[in-house]
C-alpha cells in the first residue's frame, strides 16, 4: 500500500525540503563559550575526561552544572572538580523544599546554602518544582513569592551569587489539546506534561508570582531560564526587562522561538545584549550545531533538531562578534563568580 491509501499522520509527514539556498553549518562556536544551563547528576563519582572531550569539540569552556544538589553530595562533586578539571566546570547548589513551614525551615536552608557557597557552589539553580509541585507542612502549594522565602533570595544578593530559576513550563501546555494548538505534537508525544487551567494554579499567575519576587529583591542577580518562557513575545519580555535590571536570560530549549523571527530577535539581541547568557538545558552534544547556527550564521530555512518542539524551520540571527562574545562568555563572566577569566583572553 502507498502512503496516500494508507493515509499518513503529522508525525510521519517530513518531507525534504527542495529550496536550494547557501548552507554553512557550524558544530563549533566561533569563540569559546560558557554553558550556563545544563545538567550533570553524576558528577560527585564522575571521570570527566569523556565530558572534557564533548565540551572541547564543542569549543566550550566552562560548563555550568546546575544540579549540584547541596550538603554532602554537592561537596563530593565540587571537590571531584578541584580535582581533575578545577577550571572548566561551576556547580549550581540546590534548596531542598522539604519541611518548609516548618519552624526554623528557613534559617536552616540559608545555613545550608551558606555552607554550599562555602563548598564551592557558585550560584543557586530553582527547578520549577517550586510554583508547581512544592507544598508547606499544611499540604498548601507553595508560591514563587513566598515571604518564607525571601531570606535565601535576600542571601543570594549578600553572597554575590546568582539565582537561576526556571518558572512554570511554555504557557501551551496550559491551553486546549487541539488543532488550534502550537505545542499539540508535544502533547501528543509527552502526555504527562498537559495541565489544565488550574494545575495547580494559572500559566499566568506562576509567572506574576515569580515576577514579583525578581522586584522585592533588586539587590539579586536573577537568570531567568528559557527566556522566562516569553521567546515567542519578544515586546513582551523587552517590557519586563525594562522593569526588572536585575532580570537576565538564557535561551537553553528556545532557540526555536529565536530561529523562526530572527529580525525581531535581532533587535532584542542587540538592545540587551548585556543580559543575555547561552544556555542549552539538556546534554546533547550533537544539539548545540542549531545555537550556533541560529546565532552565527545568516542561513535561511534549515531544520532544528526536535520536530515536536518545532515542526518550522530555522533562519540565522547573523550576530556581530562583538555581540557573540558578551553572549557566548563576557556577560556570565559579569554574574557568576570564579570562572578563570584567563580561558576566554
Amino acid at each position: 500500500m502507498n502512503a496516500r491509501s494508507q493515509g499518513m499522520d503529522f508525525e510521519k509527514y517530513n518531507p525534504v525540503s527542495t529550496l536550494v539556498v547557501p548552507e554553512h553549518p557550524v558544530k563549533k562556536s566561533k569563540f569559546p563559550f560558557i554553558d550556563v544551563h545544563n545538567h550533570q547528576y553524576g558528577m560527585g563519582n564522575a571521570n570527566l575526561n569523556g565530558l572534557l572531550k564533548d565540551m572541547d569539540a564543542l569549543n566550550m569552556k566552562v560548563m555550568v552544572n546546575l544540579s549540584g544538589g547541596n550538603g554532602e553530595g554537592l561537596k563530593k562533586m565540587t571537590d571531584n572538580i578541584k580535582a581533575n578539571a578545577p577550571k572548566r566546570f561551576i556547580v549550581f547548589a540546590n534548596i531542598s523544599f522539604n519541611g518548609i513551614g516548618e519552624q526554623g525551615w528557613t534559617e536552616k536552608a540559608v545555613e545550608m546554602l551558606v555552607n554550599d557557597v562555602k563548598n564551592g557552589a557558585n550560584g543557586l539553580k530553582v527547578f520549577k518544582n517550586l510554583g508547581l509541585s512544592v507544598k508547606d507542612n499544611a499540604g498548601k502549594r507553595v508560591a514563587i513569592d513566598d515571604p518564607r522565602l525571601d531570606a535565601i533570595w535576600a542571601k543570594c544578593g549578600e553572597l554575590k551569587i546568582p539565582v537561576l530559576i526556571h518558572a512554570a513550563d511554555p504557557k501551551p501546555f496550559w491551553d486546549p489539546e487541539d488543532g488550534n494548538n502550537e505545542r499539540w505534537l508535544e502533547l501528543k508525544t509527552h502526555p504527562g506534561r498537559k495541565r489544565g487551567d488550574n494545575n495547580p494554579a494559572p500559566w499566568q499567575q506562576i509567572i506574576d508570582e515569580e515576577h514579583r519576587m525578581f522586584k522585592k529583591h533588586p539587590r539579586t542577580t536573577f537568570i531567568n531560564a528559557h527566556f522566562g518562557w516569553y521567546a515567542n513575545d519578544l515586546a513582551h519580555l523587552s517590557k519586563l526587562m525594562e522593569q526588572m535590571p536585575n532580570m537576565y536570560v538564557e535561551f537553553g530549549a528556545v532557540i526555536a522561538e529565536l530561529g523562526r523571527q530572527p529580525k525581531m530577535a535581532r533587535q532584542f539581541f542587540e538592545k540587551y545584549q548585556d543580559r543575555i547568557l547561552f544556555g542549552k538545558d539538556s546534554w546533547q552534544p550533537e544539539e548545540y550545531a542549531t545555537y550556533f547556527r541560529v546565532l552565527e550564521t545568516a542561513d535561511e530555512y534549515f531544520p532544528y533538531h526536535k520536530k515536536y518542539h518545532a515542526f518550522w524551520r530555522m533562519y540565522g540571527m547573523n550576530l556581530p562578534d562583538d555581540i557573540l562574545k558578551k553572549i557566548y562568555y563576557k556577560n556570565a563572566l559579569k554574574i557568576i563568580p570564579r570562572i578563570d577569566k584567563s580561558l576566554f583572553e
